[in-house]
This record gives C-alpha cells, sequence and structure tokens, in this order.
C-alpha cells in the first residue's frame, strides 16, 4: 500500500526522536562510568585491608571502565567506613571494603554504632581469606607461645598487645589467648595494623597478631619472632610456623577475610555487575601473583555465601566479646 508524504514525514521524525533518546542514553551511562567509584577503607594507609584495597582498585577499574579510588576512613576499628557507606547513595560509587571483623566483630563492642551490617549494607562479594600470626619483639625472650604464656602468668597485667582497634580480628585473637590461657593481658589499640606494628618491633609492646601477609617482611627481616599462626592448619608463606593448636591451644582457631559491600537498596543489577568485576579481578593473573605473594587465600563465593558467613560468624563472637563495650 502506497505511503502519503505525509505518514513518511511522520515516521521519519519519530525516528530522529528515537536516535535522539538513544544518544542521550548512551551519553548518560558514559557519564555515569566516567565518575569515580571511591573504595571505602575503614582503616589508616599502610595496614593490610589498605594495601589490599590499592591492588585490587586498579584492576577492577580495568573491569569497570571507570576509575577506582580508594578512600580512607579510619577509626573504631573500620565502623566509621561502614558508615559512611551505610549512608551513601545506591548509585554503586561508593563501596565498602570491608575486614570481617567491622561486620561481625564490631557491632557487638560499639553499643552506639549508627548502622548494623546486616540492615544497611549490601553484600557484593567475598574476596580472600586470611590467617593472623601471633609476633614478638626481636628481643623478647620468648622463643615460643609456652614461653610467652608462661611470662605472661608471671606478669599478670605486664604483657601488652597491639591491634588495629577495638574489635579488630587481631584484638578477639588476643582476647581468645587470653581466654584459653588464663592470662591478663593488656589491650592497646591503634588506627590499623602498621602503627601497631611499629610499636612491636620499637619494644613497646610485648606482642601482637597481624595478618600473615602483612607480617612477613618484619620476621624474614628478623625484626619480629612468629610464635604461632592463628588456622587450624600451616601456613604455605610460613610452613616453619606452627598453629597455635600446634603450640599448645587445642581449640584456638582465627580466620578473617575481606569483602565488598555497598550501601542499602543497592540495585541487583548493580550488584551482580559489581560481583562479576571482583570474580574477573580475582581470576587475573595479577591479583592470583598478589594473593600468592601476599599469604592470602582467594574466596570465589557469592554474594548469598558471604552474608550468611558473615551472620554465622557475628553470631559466633557474640560470647567472646561480652565484657567488652565501647560508647
Amino acid at each position: 500500500m502506497p505511503v502519503s508524504a505525509s505518514a513518511r514525514s511522520d515516521r521519519r521524525l519519530a525516528l530522529q526522536h528515537l536516535a535522539s533518546a538513544l544518544v542521550a542514553a548512551t551519553g548518560s551511562a558514559g557519564a555515569q562510568t566516567d565518575k569515580p567509584l571511591r573504595l571505602v577503607v575503614g582503616y589508616a594507609p599502610g595496614g593490610p585491608v589498605d594495601s589490599m584495597a590499592r591492588i585490587m582498585a586498579p584492576l577492577l577499574a580495568r573491569e569497570l571502565g571507570q576509575p577506582v579510588l580508594v578512600e580512607n576512613k579510619p577509626g573504631a576499628s573500620g565502623a566509621l567506613g561502614g558508615e559512611l557507606t551505610s549512608s551513601a547513595a545506591a548509585d554503586g560509587l561508593t563501596l565498602f571494603f570491608a575486614a570481617s571483623p567491622t561486620i561481625t566483630i564490631v557491632p557487638h563492642i560499639y553499643k552506639k554504632l549508627r548502622w548494623d551490617p546486616f540492615r544497611d549494607l549490601t553484600p557484593i562479594a567475598p574476596i580472600l581469606s586470611y590467617a593472623n600470626v601471633l609476633v614478638v619483639g626481636k628481643d623478647n625472650p620468648a622463643r615460643n607461645l609456652a614461653e610467652l604464656i608462661a611470662f605472661a602468668r608471671a606478669n599478670p597485667g605486664k604483657v601488652f598487645y597491639g591491634s588495629a582497634g577495638v574489635g579488630a580480628s587481631n584484638h578477639l585473637s588476643g582476647e581468645l589467648l587470653a581466654a584459653q590461657a588464663g592470662l591478663q593481658m593488656v589491650h592497646v589499640p591503634y588506627k590499623g595494623n602498621a602503627p601497631a606494628m611499629t610499636d612491636v618491633i620499637g619494644g613497646q609492646l610485648t606482642m601482637m597478631f597481624d595478618i600473615v601477609g602483612g607480617a612477613r617482611k618484619f620476621i624474614d627481616a628478623g625484626q619480629v619472632r612468629a610464635l604461632a599462626v592463628t588456622s587450624a592448619s600451616r601456613n604455605a608463606m610460613l610452613p616453619d610456623v606452627p598453629t597455635m593448636r600446634e603450640a599448645g591451644l587445642a581449640d584456638y582457631e582465627v580466620l578473617g577475610w575481606f569483602g565488598l559491600f555497598g550501601p542499602p537498596r543497592l540495585a541487583a543489577a548493580l550488584s551482580a555487575r559489581l560481583a562479576q568485576a571482583v570474580r574477573q579481578v580475582q581470576g587475573s593473573p595479577e591479583m592470583v601473583a598478589r594473593l600468592a605473594d601476599l599469604g592470602y587465600t582467594v574466596w570465589p563465593g557469592t554474594a548469598a555465601q558471604l552474608a550468611a558467613v558473615a551472620r554465622r560468624e557475628f553470631d559466633l563472637w557474640a560470647a567472646v566479646t561480652k565484657g567488652i563495650a565501647l560508647d
């Protein structure tokens, strides 16, 4: 059937409007992609969480096609980073690179926390798991865990141990040691592992638990001595260092992890896109090499698995944190 000139004109006009809309939509998406993504870290620069976030940032940027910038928000054992993310817009431009204690331990300790890890954050993807290692300064006379425990029992209140902050994994590692060995030790919180390690090396602290990957360079340099790792089996990076179980505490085990979380009400499609980017990064040669070098184990799980592990560990740490409370 012949088409009138008027109809052809109307159709051309409609196609022009459609083309304009598509260009506008494409331009909008491009502008969104050009905006930098903030990867929030709740600890000071230089520590293991910050270092891992800075390793991942350029790899995520490559996968997502947009800048990824690390933003440090230290304080309250990572809680300030969680608070910042919990109040951010659900546009995928603010994400929380969280260490497990901030999600599973800190809420038990900070009674006036202004956010809830299960209500105010969206789990996106797990990243890796890790063990801690117990270290003492090079001039400390304790050559093994038994000798350290004997010294602590003979000198109640005179063993000082550092951590990345109240509620951090290495804080609770110390609390668990004290509980299982019947010790009275003094906890000294810092705003990250790095400044605590500086004081172990300098002799201001007796000991600390640190992530294996973060502590290895100081162990290799002879600045600190490794007494035991907190995992159930020996760590490949420190094969000659016994586990806490082998060293005499049969029920001792502490593992931590890093995970990626977004603000509440993050759209499922956006969360899935970010999770896919994380999986691509986890399998990249650069990431595999860095994880092996740092003593981490990749955790290629789902958002649901991350949420389930977080909830289970949250419940488990409830008993250990009884009596520890901060405003």
